[in-house]
């Protein structure tokens, strides 16, 4: 039994009946409003919640417990808080709790109230053995406008939960959007393996040093693998020279404390080393230094390849790293980077900057920009794949799938879930 379950029956009043409810104090109970449903972390379940307690009619809050004894060890006797509870929703009544005045809070338990089919719905769907997710047996029967209006709403959550760093490195710019998208984009040039140690790199360099060093080319290499600690190395190389006596006069000169974590070239393809990959930043700095107000324009995947389309410095023709000299080729970011990059920097900025100039994001427009790139494939969305074919059609599916895998099925959040709680609500799929 989850405490999601007994919220789910009482938002939607999945009751046998609602005639003849009685307290376990014995009170007639008549349910006039169910409350809104509280999604935030503290506080009771339901609030501004009006039910008849005999002739009495009261207005307040409804808290929803496993056990009634659950209000003792979640302490909420000593939080003014749940002061205003009227009613205490509960799966089974094993104590009598009492308000801080030392009232009796009136109780009903729902164990025998509940209407059997969507109990045993519940049972069903959360006893499900699988290494997968719990309604396997029924995902390749939701209808398309079901499942992907859901998906379509899972992808805005994804965006909100993204733009939380967003924000984060907008207060510490000091609201400064052009920073904010270069520590975005470095961590994303750095990957799953490295974003973390390219964002603390890029937070201590201070964004005015970029502005007023993108002329140079080298001195943006210098800095961005400087302040990484890779060029800490003994190298007769005259460019890799140059760049260390470069980094050494920025670093005195703004007086910069270098990045503590160093990041790592194991088990990595060499288009990923970080070496090469911080090249490629500075060439995009250099080539645009005002690449924020570029984005914020760009509606579509062509005109975010075009501002993409560097080029670097003729010793990354036959270098990957610092320290060995490889076949000749000439480096670019490839199209699957930048789709990348759109996916987990561009249109995360472009919708959080929206919000923040009070102008409602256009949802069309993002969603178009992110449904024209090909869907990522890894094991979490493959799942939904193998379950119902042609599930995942772009990034947007992929994405959405992702957080559908990651913060709902992983979880056994069914009761959170839109197809959960479709599940739940009707006989049959």
């Amino acid at each position: 039994m989850q405490e999601d379950f007994l919220h789910h029956v009482w938002k939607h009043q999945k009751f046998k009946t609602t005639e003849d409810l009685k307290t376990n104090q014995g009170e007639s109970l008549q349910i006039l409003s169910k409350g809104r449903h509280n999604q935030a972390q503290s506080g009771p379940d339901f609030f501004n919640a009006k039910i008849r307690l005999g002739q009495q009619i009261w207005a307040g809050n409804i808290e929803i417990h496993i056990k009634s004894s659950d209000w003792y060890a979640h302490q909420h006797e000593n939080d003014p808080a749940y002061d205003n509870v009227i009613l205490h929703v509960v799966w089974e009544d094993d104590v009598e709790v009492y308000r801080a005045n030392q009232t009796i809070i009136p109780c009903l338990s729902l164990q025998k109230l509940i209407d059997n089919n969507v109990y045993k719905r519940y049972e069903d769907l959360l006893s499900v053995k699988s290494n997968q997710i719990n309604c396997e047996n029924q995902f390749e029967e939701f209808d398309d406008f079901t499942l992907y209006n859901w998906l379509e709403r899972l992808y805005i959550e994804r965006l909100e939960k993204k733009s939380n760093l967003i924000l984060k490195l907008l207060k510490q710019s000091q609201n400064n959007w052009e920073d904010v998208l270069f520590k975005m984009l470095s961590k994303t040039f750095g990957l799953n393996r490295n974003g973390q140690a390219f964002l603390r790199a890029a937070q201590s360099i201070d964004y005015k040093i970029i502005a007023k060093h993108h002329s140079s080319i080298q001195d943006l290499e210098a800095l961005f693998l400087g302040q990484s600690n890779l060029l800490d190395i003994e190298s007769q190389e005259k460019y890799i020279a140059n760049l260390k006596e470069r980094y050494n006069y920025l670093k005195h000169k703004y007086q910069l404390k270098t990045s503590v974590e160093k990041p790592q070239f194991f088990r990595m393809r060499p288009d990923n080393f970080p070496t090469l990959r911080l090249a490629e930043l500075a060439s995009v700095y250099h080539t645009h230094p005002q690449l924020f107000q570029k984005i914020i324009k760009s509606k579509t995947k062509t005109d975010i390849y075009t501002i993409f389309n560097i080029s670097l410095p003729a010793f990354w023709d036959t270098h990957y790293s610092l320290t060995k000299i490889s076949k000749f080729k000439t480096k670019r970011l490839n199209k699957a980077f930048i789709d990348l990059m759109i996916i987990n920097t561009i249109v995360p900025v472009q919708f959080c900057y929206s919000k923040l100039m009070n102008t409602s994001p256009n949802y069309d427009e993002l969603f178009e920009l992110v449904e024209s790139i090909k869907a990522e494939q890894n094991s979490k969305v493959n799942v939904f794949e193998h379950l119902r074919p042609k599930t995942n059609q772009n990034a947007l599916h992929s994405q959405a799938l992702l957080e559908l895998k990651t913060n709902y099925c992983d979880k056994n959040y069914c009761l959170k879930c839109h197809l959960g709680k479709r599940i739940l609500n009707r006989p049959s799929i």
